[in-house]
């Protein structure tokens, strides 16, 4: 898979003295999905910003898409590159209506009417954003569609990688589903890396392919998902817990059942065999 990001070295040091990421190395593909985990403070937050280019590196290097977060007036092509939606979607709509709302990035980095345009139709069709409820203003809606409409004025930036912040923070189970079943979407069909940052294991487990483990400022796992839920120990050095089925499996360990379930129906299958 094509490399989209490429973190080397990377330390961070907020402008008041504080360490918060330390010698972090990795690399983000094309069409991965990650989940970044871990406690809060453990430097998730710092570090998805380094990834969209907002925090530029103390020491180290940030490499998006073949462009050094460190240069001058790259700002601009960030956006293109990573789109980056915030836990609540009130934080990042502030236009009258949906329509302007959609349109702001595409209009801000100076594109043509007609491209704007087609930016626009093209985001709101794959959030699933109705063409009705362009005149609408977006504090209006249901946070469900405040969400859509957050994740359409990304998407019309067409950038490779999007960040979701607590993409399911707020919603019941059934708007849960919903939202991590259309970055499904974007991720299968769409062709995009999805990071989400999350405290829900649940659906790390269910949605995410790779994990990236933080604690205090530091790279403590990075593998596939089944690999990291089957170290519970190291899990613990940051406070999290696999989910309640994986850490049941592992309970039964002694009976010969693997450390690594993700699923009930993976759990019944290991009773059987």
């Amino acid at each position: 898979m094509t490399a989209l990001i490429e973190v080397t070295n990377l330390d961070f040091t907020y402008p008041d003295g504080t360490p918060a990421l330390f010698d972090i190395n990795l690399t983000i593909r094309q069409q991965e999905f990650i989940a970044l985990i871990g406690q809060n403070g453990s430097g998730k937050t710092t570090f998805s910003k380094c990834l969209n280019g907002l925090f530029k590196p103390t020491t180290g290097s940030v490499n998006i898409e073949g462009i050094d977060t460190r240069d001058k007036g790259v700002i601009k092509q960030m956006v293109t590159k990573v789109g980056y939606v915030f836990q609540n979607p009130d934080h990042q709509l502030f236009n009258q209506n949906v329509h302007d709302e959609i349109a702001y990035g595409p209009r801000n980095i100076g594109l043509s009417k007609e491209k704007v345009e087609e930016q626009v139709a093209e985001a709101a069709r794959v959030a699933g954003v109705s063409k009705d409820i362009f005149s609408e203003h977006p504090f209006f809606l249901p946070k469900g569609v405040r969400q859509r409409v957050a994740i359409a004025s990304i998407l019309a930036m067409r950038p490779n990688t999007i960040i979701v912040d607590e993409p399911t923070t707020g919603q019941d189970m059934r708007q849960s589903v919903e939202v991590m079943n259309f970055l499904r979407r974007l991720w299968k069909e769409e062709g995009h890396t999805i990071i989400i940052i999350t405290h829900e294991m649940r659906i790390v487990a269910d949605y995410a392919e790779r994990i990236v483990v933080l604690g205090k400022g530091r790279v403590l796992l990075d593998d596939t998902t089944r690999k990291v839920f089957a170290n519970p120990d190291v899990l613990r050095e940051t406070f999290v817990e696999p989910p309640q089925i994986t850490r049941l499996s592992q309970s039964l360990s002694e009976y010969g059942l693997p450390h690594d379930v993700l699923s009930v129906e993976e759990l019944v299958a290991a009773f059987k065999k």
